[in-house]
């Protein structure tokens, strides 16, 4: 798979972030010090907007989110600067000539010049020189006169590299040239035979030509979703369980309510996801201009500004559930048995969305998951990149994801309302059931 290092390279910056928030230890504690000393950002939202505000400055002061946040900028910089830089870089290559002539020169010259590559043609005296200059790696290959090519390593079948374009036009047409020797054939019939054309192809419909700078945008997207995804949720969670353990939540909410203190941690740990996603795609579109990178030009900003919706609009849907998940425990160990079972939608709709941009098309699987709240912030981007999501797609999308993202949120505040408070173990949904149920017989 040609996308495997940058896969890779995500599952390691998701790993970075895992480790970091283990040694986040005892932030909630300073919450109350510094809750009085904000009351400016009660004018937004009221106590929701005190909460929001104090998360924002304790992520945006965090360590994790620097080292992150620096990762984030270096692999961004990195993919769009790595392309540029070999797409504008001539691929030269030295081919040792056994037994050459001035006609063959020449048809190599021309083969290469189709081809996108720069050759270098250095006559060798026998094969034996020839085969030693290629095992030393000062010449690529060996053209022993119109009989063979050598080279060191086999080409796959796969490889659509100029030099391998260029080797196997090389091998096709000297093995025509052989073929046309050994039937005895005239010039002027040789001729007819290299000139002959293969038959016209014709379609019903037109051909859609394929955006690979907008696939490879949409690839980046995804695993952009991923991480970040998996950085503020696991933010979220671990916010709520530490404040849970700490009991700093019982004299919160002494002064403000469940739904408010909820929706403020959520808000302002989301305004630090946007704003930091929305500091890398600006860094990423001017970067991309400057260096004049595939990565800005056609419909690929359109698709990083899918990308930022989604972020959005995921963020919204799974941060209710984790912060109800982080109100059911209050250890580290509890933790790790709840995140599993919440991470099997993000993972699924992760790992057929990459399949998906991999094999360069998308299926029906990603189709249908793009239209479910939970797998949408991946697969949506991913149709996008293709170019088969209409405007009224996108929308409906979008607005099945902030449906269920309201019923989520009502959801997850009945939990947590219910759940931040019992101590001494972890919360099951079954206890939780009984618990409202008893409160509801108690009221009437």
């Amino acid at each position: 798979m040609k996308h495997l290092p940058v896969i890779i390279a995500a599952l390691v910056i998701v790993l970075i972030i895992r480790l970091g928030f283990r040694h986040r230890r005892g932030s909630s504690l300073s919450f109350l010090g510094k809750l009085s000393a904000r009351e400016h950002d009660k004018k937004i939202l009221g106590d929701t907007g005190l909460i929001a505000g104090r998360e924002i400055r304790e992520r945006l002061r965090g360590k994790v989110f620097r080292v992150v946040t620096a990762i984030l900028f270096a692999a961004v910089a990195a993919a769009i600067l790595i392309p540029a830089v070999r797409g504008g870089t001539a691929q030269t290559s030295r081919i040792g000539v056994v037994a050459g002539s001035p006609q063959l020169n020449t048809e190599l010259s021309n083969f290469a010049k189709n081809a996108g590559l720069t050759v270098e043609l250095v006559g060798e005296p026998n094969l034996s020189r020839a085969r030693a200059e290629l095992n030393a790696g000062r010449i690529d290959m060996v053209l022993y006169g119109t009989e063979r090519i050598i080279l060191e390593n086999p080409i796959s079948s796969t490889d659509t590299s100029p030099s391998a374009r260029f080797i196997q036009v090389v091998s096709v047409s000297l093995g025509e040239q052989q073929a046309y020797a050994q039937a005895a054939l005239t010039s002027d019939q040789a001729a007819i035979l290299a000139g002959a054309k293969p038959l016209p192809i014709e379609s019903i419909k037109p051909a859609k030509a394929r955006n690979t700078t907008s696939e490879t945008t949409a690839l980046l997207g995804v695993i952009f979703i991923f991480i970040v995804l998996n950085q503020y949720l696991t933010w979220t969670l671990m916010g709520v369980m530490e404040e849970k353990a700490s009991r700093v939540v019982e004299v919160l909410l002494a002064t403000v309510r469940p739904i408010q203190l909820l929706a403020g941690k959520v808000i302002g740990i989301g305004a630090v996801a946007l704003t930091q996603a929305a500091a890398l795609m600006i860094f990423a579109l001017i970067l991309g201009a400057a260096v004049g990178s595939n990565l800005v030009h056609g419909s690929a900003p359109l698709v990083a500004a899918a990308t930022l919706v989604w972020l959005v609009l995921g963020y919204a849907f799974y941060s209710w559930v984790y912060a109800a998940a982080g109100s059911m425990a209050e250890r580290q160990d509890q933790v790790q048995s709840l995140v599993l079972p919440l991470s099997i939608p993000l993972l699924l709709g992760y790992i057929v969305s990459l399949i998906g941009v991999s094999s360069g098309s998308a299926s029906l699987l990603v189709k249908v998951l793009a239209y479910l709240p939970p797998t949408a912030p991946f697969a949506m981007p991913t149709l996008v990149g293709f170019g088969q999501a209409t405007w009224w797609q996108f929308l409906l999308s979008v607005a099945l994801c902030i449906a269920c993202t309201v019923f989520v949120a009502l959801f997850a505040a009945r939990i947590y309302r219910t759940a931040v408070l019992q101590t001494g173990g972890r919360v099951r949904l079954r206890q939780l059931a009984l618990t409202s149920k008893s409160s509801t017989v108690s009221r009437g």
